[in-house]
């Protein structure tokens, strides 16, 4: 028989471990995220895998927020982010930062997930856009590249949060590697 493990075996990180542990170099970038609980979910995945921080931008929500924290479940409190009312200025300073700018949308010429390159001597910041609209135009210009998640079904896309735990997974085990 298999037994199911107790969280006081699961060996995590405290919050204040949390802080001073070193985390990968990626960013995420949320471009106008409308659900506080799309949001909340992104800060508990990128806690689950050690992500550096999260940008949030336009009407994106920020932390304290009770959407927030009911998915993020205190990931909020463990993850650095910063908030910027345009999308634009915070992919420039991370482009004045040395980060490789990936938008996660489907575009031209875009690079399927299974074929996109990463390695953690490179920074990335990973946008992902609104539920409706993704990624704006004049985002994905500025991105470096672009990383298109393939589907098989007959939706077109993913609910935001699925997209940043299908990347963001995919991405960190290629960097652990």
């Amino acid at each position: 028989m298999t037994r199911k493990l107790k969280t006081n075996e699961l060996g995590r990180l405290s919050v204040d471990e949390f802080k001073e542990a070193d985390k990968l170099p990626v960013t995420v970038v949320l471009d106008n995220i409308r659900s506080g609980n799309n949001v909340g979910s992104v800060f508990r995945t990128s806690d689950a895998l050690r992500v550096e921080r999260i940008i949030l931008c336009g009407i994106t929500a920020t932390p304290p927020n009770k959407e927030i924290h009911k998915t993020a479940i205190g990931a909020e409190k463990s993850i650095d982010w910063e908030y910027f009312k345009h999308t634009e200025e915070a992919v420039q300073k991370l482009k004045d930062e040395g980060y490789r700018i990936a938008g996660v949308e489907q575009v031209e010429n875009s690079t399927l997930l299974p074929d996109f390159k990463a390695n953690a001597d490179t920074p990335l910041a990973l946008v992902f856009g609104n539920e409706v609209k993704g990624v704006q135009q004049q985002i994905i210009d500025m991105c470096d590249e672009n990383i298109e998640i393939p589907q098989y079904g007959t939706k077109h896309s993913f609910n935001i949060s699925v997209s940043a735990g299908i990347v963001l997974w995919d991405i960190c085990n290629k960097m652990r590697r």
